[in-house]
C-alpha cells in the first residue's frame, strides 16, 4: 500500500472497509486489520474504518493487548462507507463483507482523491470492473500485465484448470492475459466503436517516460488536456524525458482526454492519473524524479463554467499551482517552471494591443482573477525562495485535438449537425474579436520558454511573463466564415448580445517582447490553421461520437 501511495501515507486518508477476523462477526481477536491499520498509523496516514459490527473501543482493547501504541486521533471510525471513502487516497478491503460487493464503487471514485486506489485483501471484488471505473487495482496474489493491468480470470473459468498441470496453468495465464487485454482496450475517445481490439501499444514505464537524451527531464502537468498534450509530445520528440500528470476532470468529456492520453503512450510518455491538490503525492513525485523543469498547464479552463463550480477554479487554478511550487522548493535542485497564464489577465483593459507592461488589476472573470494570482503567487516564489518561472499569455489556442467547450470545435460541431451557431454581440452590435493562435505556435513559444529558462537559484531566478498569440484579431463571424471554406457548408448564424459571465469584448497580443526574447513567431493564418483543424476533426470522428461527446453541451 504505501510503495503504491508514492512511498508515502503521511498525512493521506485511507478508507479501511472491514476490521473483523472475519464476515458476519464482530470478532477481532488475531484480525490481520490490526497489523495493516497499525503499519499505516505508523507511517503517518489517516485511517478511516469502516465496519457493520465492530466498534472503535473494541479494536482500541485489541491494540492495546497486543502492544500496539496507535493514535486515537489518526484512527476514525465512520458511520457509512461513503465517509470513509470521501477524499480518501485508497480503499483496503480487509474483511469479506458481502455487502462490500455490492457497493457503487464508482460513486466513491468521484469522492476520492486521484489517483484513487483500491487494495482488496480477500480478492472479493470485480476487479476488472473497477479498472474500466478508472481505479488501479491491487489485490493478494494476482499478479499484473505488462499494461499494468491485473491479471484476472473468472473464478468459473479457472476452477476448470487443474492446478497440478503445468500446460494448463499455462492456458491459464494466457487466457486471463487476453482477458484482461480486452478489458483493457479503451474506445476510442470519440470515434471507435466499443469493439474496439487492445491498444497496439506497450503502455510505457515511468523510467521509459523520463529516459532523456537531451539532459531535461520534464514534469508536464495536464498531459491530457490540449496543449499539455501537443508539450509534452514535442518535448518527447526532441529527446527530453517527459513524464506527465492529469486527473482527467469531467468538465468535458474524459474519454477525450483519455485519447489524448493514449496517444502519447504510443509516444512514449506515461501520464500519471494525479490531482494536484493532492499535495504529498505530488511532492513524493517531483522531489522523487528531480525534474529539471515542469511545465504546468493544467488548469480549471473556461470563463463562462466559472459561474456555475466557482470553487474548482479556487481548487485546481491557485490551491493547485501553489501545490506545484510548495513541490519543486522542496526538491533538490529545484526545477526551473513555466505556466500557464492567460490572456484573460487583460480584463477589461480598452489598450490594444495588450502588452505584458499593461495593468492587469480588473479581472472580468474568476478564471482570469485566478491566473492573475498565478502570476502574483510566481513573483512570491521567486523572490522567497529563488525558483525561476516564466507565465505565459496564451490567447484562444485552437486546432486539432482542441477543446470541445471552444468555439472551433463547438461551431463545427453544430454546423455538420444543421445547428444554428450563437454569436455573441457586445454594446451597439459590435462584434467580439480575439486573437485566435494556432497549437503548433503555441507550442513553439512554450518550448522556447523553456529552453531560455534558467537555474532556480537566488542569484539566477528570474520572473517573467510573456504574451504568445497571434497578433492578428479577427472576428468571431470571421471564423465561422473559416469554418464554412473547410467543410463545405454553410452555418445558421443566430446573433445575440453577450451574456454576463465573463467574456471580453476584445483580445489582441503584442508578442514583440516573446519574439525578441524567446524567437516566438507565429505562422499560422486562421484559414489554414482551420482547415488542418477539419482535416483531423473528420478523420478522428469518421466513425461518429461516442455517447459521452454526443451528449456534451458547452456552457
Amino acid at each position: 500500500i504505501i510503495s503504491s501511495l508514492f512511498n508515502t501515507v503521511t498525512n493521506k486518508k485511507i478508507a479501511v472497509f472491514g476490521f473483523a477476523f472475519k464476515k458476519d462477526t464482530g470478532d477481532v481477536r488475531e484480525t490481520p486489520a490490526l497489523t495493516v491499520c497499525n503499519m499505516l498509523l505508523q507511517d503517518g496516514a489517516m485511517v478511516h474504518v469502516y465496519d457493520p459490527k465492530v466498534e472503535k473501543e473494541d479494536a482500541l482493547i485489541e491494540f492495546k493487548y497486543h502492544d500496539m501504541q496507535v493514535d486515537e486521533n489518526r484512527l476514525i471510525w465512520e458511520s457509512t462507507p461513503q465517509k470513509a471513502v470521501d477524499g480518501a487516497h485508497a480503499i483496503v478491503v480487509l474483511t469479506e463483507w458481502d455487502e462490500f460487493r455490492t457497493y457503487p464503487y464508482h460513486e466513491f471514485k468521484a469522492l476520492m482523491m486521484k489517483p484513487a486506489f483500491i487494495f482488496d485483501g480477500r480478492n472479493i471484488l470485480k476487479h476488472r470492473e473497477l479498472e474500466e471505473m478508472g481505479f488501479e487495482v491491487h489485490a493478494v496474489g494476482k499478479g499484473r500485465t505488462t499494461d499494468g493491468k491485473l491479471n484476472v480470470l473468472a473464478d468459473s473459468e479457472s476452477s476448470k484448470k487443474p492446478a497440478s498441470s503445468t500446460a494448463a496453468a499455462a492456458e491459464t495465464r494466457a487466457a486471463a492475459a487476453a482477458a484482461t487485454a480486452a478489458a483493457a482496450a479503451t474506445v476510442d475517445g470519440c470515434g471507435a466503436s466499443s469493439g474496439s481490439t487492445a491498444p497496439s501499444h506497450k503502455k510505457p514505464s515511468v523510467e521509459e517516460s523520463l529516459r532523456s537524451t537531451t539532459g531535461k527531464v520534464v514534469l508536464v502537468t495536464g498531459t491530457a488536456g490540449f496543449v499539455g498534450f501537443f508539450t509534452a509530445m514535442k518535448m518527447k520528440a526532441r529527446g527530453d524525458g517527459v513524464l506527465g500528470i492529469d486527473s482527467f476532470g469531467s468538465y468535458y468529456p474524459s474519454s477525450f482526454k483519455r485519447s489524448r492520453a493514449e496517444e502519447l503512450e504510443k509516444a512514449g510518455v506515461l501520464t500519471v492519473d494525479m490531482d494536484m491538490s493532492d499535495f504529498e503525492s505530488l511532492k513524493s513525485l517531483v522531489v522523487k524524479h528531480k525534474f529539471t523543469h515542469i511545465v504546468n498547464l493544467a488548469a480549471q479552463a473556461g470563463v463562462r463554467y466559472a459561474t456555475k463550480d466557482p470553487h474548482s477554479y479556487i481548487k485546481s487554478n491557485v490551491e493547485g499551482f501553489t501545490n506545484i511550487l510548495e513541490a519543486a522548493r522542496l526538491s533538490d535542485p529545484m526545477p526551473s517552471i513555466v505556466y500557464a497564464s492567460s490572456s484573460s489577465v487583460y480584463g477589461l483593459n480598452e489598450k490594444v494591443p495588450f502588452q505584458e507592461s499593461d495593468r492587469v488589476d480588473r479581472p472580468a472573470s474568476l478564471y482570469a482573477a485566478t491566473k492573475k494570482s498565478n502570476e502574483m503567487i510566481a513573483h512570491c516564489y521567486k523572490h522567497v525562495y529563488g525558483l525561476s518561472l516564466i507565465g505565459l499569455r496564451f490567447f484562444t489556442v485552437y486546432g486539432p485535438w482542441g477543446r470541445p467547450d471552444m468555439a472551433a470545435f463547438s461551431f463545427a460541431k453544430k454546423i455538420l449537425a444543421g445547428e444554428p451557431v450563437k454569436i455573441f454581440q457586445g454594446p451597439g452590435g459590435t462584434e467580439l474579436e480575439r486573437d485566435f493562435t494556432y497549437i503548433d505556435d503555441i507550442v513553439a513559444g512554450t518550448v522556447s520558454a523553456v529552453d531560455h529558462s534558467t537555474l532556480s537559484t537566488k542569484e539566477t531566478a528570474q520572473y517573467k511573463t510573456y504574451n504568445l498569440g497571434n497578433k492578428d484579431p479577427v472576428t468571431v463571424s470571421y471564423l465561422v466564415d473559416c469554418l464554412d471554406n473547410a467543410l463545405g457548408q454553410k452555418a445558421k448564424r443566430e446573433y445575440m448580445p453577450m451574456p454576463p459571465t465573463g467574456d471580453v469584448l476584445r483580445t489582441c497580443a503584442d508578442v514583440s517582447l516573446a519574439e525578441a526574447e524567446l524567437g516566438y513567431k507565429p505562422t499560422t493564418p486562421l484559414q489554414d490553421g482551420i482547415n488542418k483543424f477539419i482535416a483531423w476533426y473528420k478523420e478522428f470522428f469518421k466513425d461518429g461520437m461516442n455517447k459521452e461527446m454526443t451528449e456534451y453541451v458547452p456552457m
